[in-house]
């Protein structure tokens, strides 16, 4: 590959992003513009632009996403129900096409030839960012200094850091417990005392949920107002999609709901143990499924639960951008034409639970399945035929299995 003139960076402000923008201006010579994405991650950004400003970084992007993040991505992946390997929320996974379509587009708004993120070459991240920024702009090069450079140690980067004059932060000059990757979604940590999966999680390691026995002793009641399978309002308030997670991580955090410990598999091949905490998603999931069951058709319903993993992997695989993906969100979507109403939920010791729902959809209907006289609505006596005809080909299997003995 040869060297970009111009490099757009996706820019945390933290060490690893601050010596990757010195090591591009170093190694290749030519200037690199920043990004810095707010996807609700909970810290204070300016910070990241005085520092890119003291490092030399001409252009500076900093860009309050949430709202975008929340509609665009989040919102689309619940309405499929996504689940990675049955447990995981892909709080981290679906972050990742945003921030590359920004870097895409911020290129082309600057002239830059190449993009560089700072996912290391373990990791799901790289193939993340890069399978999005190839599928936006085919001829962009992309440089992933952690497969290229040989600062292969906390040492070396510290010492890189203070030969450049980078500034460190004192808890940076040891070994980090673990590593943390947040956004509105939810929260990740992963890494050194969190390696050995035999071993519990410390409790500090959570961040925005409190433990579940630590939680109120009495529950607490919410609903959540739906439409067309987006959540729309808190307690009948209307709330931007943002906002509507941010009320629903702050509900979920106080009673301890959403903490995930899980080992999974990662694309590269290799499994990792990471602790996830996604209170707000953990409640909008439970509270999504909870509407669905009165107002999806069976069929559909069970159609989209097959589909679901395929959906799921190909997000934790980074392939948000491919045909694939975006034939099945069409389908999906379409599922939730009347996916619109309400669900109350109980919360409560780390639990969210459905105990209501009522929509102008439904398809519930009472007179059908009721215990009592239903008037005609429905004739028993049809379900005699309808069992016949659909166990006919057991007892042609019976049938020739007790003549073959």
């Amino acid at each position: 590959m040869s060297a970009p003139n111009k490099v757009v960076l996706a820019y945390s402000g933290g060490l690893d992003t601050s010596i990757i923008l010195k090591w591009l201006q170093t190694e290749y010579g030519c200037e690199v513009v920043t990004f810095t994405a707010d996807l609700g991650q909970g810290e204070e950004l300016e910070p990241a632009r005085a520092k890119a400003e003291m490092m030399g970084a001409k252009e500076i992007f900093i860009e309050d996403l949430r709202e975008e993040f929340v509609r665009d991505f989040v919102y689309p992946m619940f309405r499929a129900n996504a689940l990675y390997e049955g447990l995981y929320l892909l709080g981290t996974s679906i972050a990742r096409p945003l921030i590359s379509k920004r870097l895409i587009e911020i290129a082309a708004e600057t002239g830059a030839d190449a993009v560089s993120h700072g996912a290391t070459g373990k990791g799901n991240d790289q193939v993340r960012f890069e399978l999005s920024a190839y599928a936006l702009n085919p001829d962009i090069k992309v440089i992933a200094p952690w497969r290229e450079w040989d600062l292969s140690s906390r040492t070396r980067l510290i010492d890189f850091a203070e030969k450049h004059q980078i500034p460190i932060a004192k808890d940076k000059r040891g070994e980090a417990p673990f590593s943390v990757d947040a956004n509105l979604l939810h929260t990740s940590s992963e890494g050194k005392v969190l390696e050995d999966p035999a071993q519990d999680a410390p409790d500090y390691v959570y961040q925005r949920t409190v433990h579940p026995e630590d939680a109120p002793d009495s529950p607490e009641f919410i609903e959540i107002g739906f439409e067309k399978g987006d959540a729309v309002s808190v307690d009948g308030e209307p709330l931007s999609p943002a906002q509507v997670l941010t009320r629903l991580n702050e509900l979920g955090g106080r009673h301890g709901i959403g903490r995930l410990d899980l080992v999974e598999g990662r694309f590269v091949g290799m499994k990792s143990r990471g602790i996830y905490e996604t209170p707000g998603g953990t409640i909008l999931l439970e509270a999504h499924r909870g509407i669905e069951q009165i107002t999806l058709d069976r069929g559909a319903a069970h159609l989209k639960d097959e589909l679901m993993p395929r959906y799921a992997e190909l997000i934790y695989n980074g392939f948000w951008f491919s045909p694939e993906r975006e034939m099945l969100q069409a389908l999906i979507d379409k599922s939730q034409e009347h996916v619109t109403g309400t669900v109350r939920l109980k919360l409560y010791k780390g639990l969210a639970r459905t105990v209501g729902r009522w929509s102008e959809h439904s398809l519930y209907s009472e007179e059908h399945v009721t215990f009592e006289d239903d008037a005609g609505a429905y004739d028993q006596k049809d379900a005699a035929g309808f069992i016949k005809l659909n166990a006919l080909r057991l007892r042609l299997i019976a049938m020739r299995n007790r003549r073959l003995k």
